[in-house]
Formats: structure tokens, C-alpha cells, sequence
């Protein structure tokens, strides 16, 4: 039961403090759960953003739930999801009581533009956290450059551009870059 409490309280922070989605929490989750507690290691991170991507349901939620499973099976994936999930709860029930009172507020939308643009900083964090792990030579690089293409010119579902990015894993990674 230790365990389970130490990851509602870890995940509780980290969803506290994640604005802009499951992207924008990985610096939080690494220095928490990685750096600090030691409980995944970074690789383990990124597989788990892998699998929570091509998975349904929210990336915040379904990374909270492999590492919580990883460190205190059924019932660490339960406690570490609620620990994400209730700062969202409390701070949306509380913005829905007063938001069309705040949200007419000068200074509330000001505040809400600085959080906007640290957002962008937060989630690109992640992308160069994801990038220094994951482009390791002239293979995986290549797939980067080729899927950012495709996903920004063509605008496909994201499933197919995983789906393709598996294939061509399995055809053109070596074994020892798995």
C-alpha cells in the first residue's frame, strides 16, 4: 500500500503541474520518476509513450497507468491514474463554476497566454528529450525527417504513420538499436 501512495502522490504533482497535455508533462515525469525516484528508466519512458500513443484514451493517462503497473501492478497502475487525473478534476470543476466570470478577466487571459507559450517550451522539451533518445543514426533520422514530412504535408491519422513507422522499423532498424 506504500507503493501505491507513493505513486498517487508522485502522479498527483506531476498532473498538478502538466498544462498542455501528455506531451508537456515528460520533463516533469523525468525528473520525478526517473531522475529523482529512480522508479523507470528513460528508455522505459519513451517505450511507454509509444504504446500510450497507439493506444486509446489520453497519453497523460495511459503513461501514468504502465508506469504505475510497472512499479505496483493492478494496484499501482489504479493509484497512479488517479493521482494524474484528480488535479484535473478538482481545477475543472473549480474553473467550471466561475469560468465565464474569470475568462472576461484581463488579467486571467493574460495569464493564460504566458501559460500557452511555457506550454510550447514544456512540449518541446519533451520532443528534444524524445529526439536525443530516438535519432541515433542515419535510419532512425531518416524516418524522422520522412514521418514529419508525411504528417505535416498530407495530415494523415497518426495510426497509419505509427503503423508505417513499425513496419519500417522492423525492415530497416538494426537489432542493435532495439
Amino acid at each position: 500500500m506504500h507503493d501505491a501512495l507513493a505513486l498517487f502522490g508522485a502522479f498527483f504533482k506531476i498532473g498538478a503541474f502538466t498544462f498542455g497535455g501528455g506531451y508537456a508533462m515528460m520533463p516533469l515525469i523525468q525528473e520525478e520518476l526517473v531522475n529523482k525516484r529512480g522508479w523507470v528508466t528513460a528508455e522505459e519512458v519513451l517505450d511507454y509513450y509509444a504504446i500510450g500513443q497507439m493506444t486509446p484514451g489520453i497519453i497523460a493517462v495511459n503513461t501514468a497507468t504502465f508506469i504505475g503497473y510497472k512499479k505496483g501492478g493492478i494496484l499501482g497502475a489504479i493509484f497512479a491514474t488517479l493521482g494524474v487525473v484528480a488535479p484535473s478534476i478538482v481545477i475543472i470543476t473549480l474553473i467550471a463554476t466561475v469560468f465565464d466570470t474569470i475568462m472576461e478577466n484581463n488579467m486571467v487571459e493574460k495569464a493564460f497566454l504566458g501559460i500557452r507559450i511555457v506550454v510550447v517550451s514544456l512540449i518541446a522539451s519533451g520532443v528534444v528529450a524524445l529526439a536525443k533518445k530516438s535519432l541515433i543514426d542515419k535510419v532512425t533520422i531518416s524516418l524522422f525527417v520522412i514521418s514529419l514530412l508525411i504528417m505535416s504535408v498530407i495530415s494523415p491519422s497518426p495510426i497509419v504513420v505509427i503503423i508505417i513507422g513499425a513496419v519500417a522499423g522492423l525492415i530497416f532498424c538494426k537489432e542493435e538499436q532495439a
